[in-house]
């Protein structure tokens, strides 16, 4: 019974040391709640936005800021505003998803790596080079060519692209934390290696995951959106940010609105998560606890 008050307290210890050396960083509060803010404009998204993203009024087409429209229309007279709201859900979450199948794959191939060593890890990290040798984005746009358009082939496109990175932080997390002291008790105790890997080492690695994912999520919004701005994301007439870009870059010269909203969008978000995993990144060293 005292073990556990004990480990509750020192779990509730650690978390008020990391929020208080986190809100230190003004930037990275700020970021986080913008990224709250987006949170819960996607979830609520249905009340937020005054109309639906796909009502068209074709009699309104371009229209400027008015009080019906605060952001105007597009060319089919669709409110930009509620298709930006919209467009938030969509973005988000195809960031959160295909860093999830990031972080799940790429983090069980880099502790399996890590902790056996040897030709299994030799193995691993050679596919693993090869893959990196390939720039992130142009690999993504091979994967997506092949599986096709869509919400669910984007986030698996985005997603596959980005295991190496964290197969390869993941590695070098379970090489420095399997010559710990703790690891070989577990060893003389007779815990099988599944235990070892899930139950001790990979706690102890969670950090640098942590701060890659928040980071790896802005990246995977600018690729999707770029994706989508070639042609290779979400389907028209779904609301994703990059592919209301390349909408309205055909309507640039007289209408830049159509491009101006959702790139600013685009780029307060990946400014917030930015920051946030900069925040995280120091708010998580080691060497900041005092």
């Amino acid at each position: 019974m005292k073990t556990t008050k004990t480990l509750k307290a020192s779990r509730s210890s650690s978390f008020k040391s990391f929020w208080y050396r986190f809100k230190k960083n003004k930037l990275a509060v700020v970021g986080l709640i913008i990224l709250l803010l987006l949170v819960l404009i996607a979830i609520f998204a249905d009340f937020v936005a005054p109309y639906s993203y796909d009502v068209q009024d074709i009699s309104n087409a371009f229209a400027t800021n008015t009080r019906e429209h605060i952001l105007g229309t597009d060319n089919f007279g669709r409110d930009i505003f509620s298709r930006i709201v919209y467009g938030a859900r969509i973005s988000l979450t195809v960031g959160i998803i295909s860093v999830g199948i990031a972080t799940i794959l790429g983090g069980f191939l880099g502790a399996i790596a890590g902790y056996y060593g040897g030709r299994i890890d030799n193995f691993i990290m050679r596919i693993t080079d090869i893959l990196l040798s390939i720039p992130q984005l142009l690999l993504a746009i091979a994967i997506a060519a092949a599986l096709g358009t869509g919400v669910r082939n984007l986030m698996i496109a985005v997603g596959l692209s980005s295991i190496p990175t964290y197969a390869r932080i993941m590695r070098s997390s379970v090489i420095s934390a399997r010559e710990q002291e703790y690891v070989e008790a577990a060893k003389l105790s007779g815990a099988s290696d599944f235990r070892i890997i899930f139950r001790h080492v990979l706690p102890n690695c969670i950090a640098p995951i942590i701060v890659q994912m928040t980071l790896g999520i802005a990246s995977a919004i600018l690729n999707a959106a770029s994706l989508s701005f070639i042609g290779l994301g979400v389907e028209i007439p779904a609301p994703e940010w990059g592919a209301m870009l390349s909408e309205g870059r055909q309507y640039i010269r007289y209408a830049p609105f159509l491009t101006l909203y959702p790139g600013i969008v685009i780029s307060i978000t990946i400014f917030a998560l930015n920051i946030v995993g900069d925040g995280l990144r120091d708010a998580l060293d080691p060497k900041q606890k005092r």
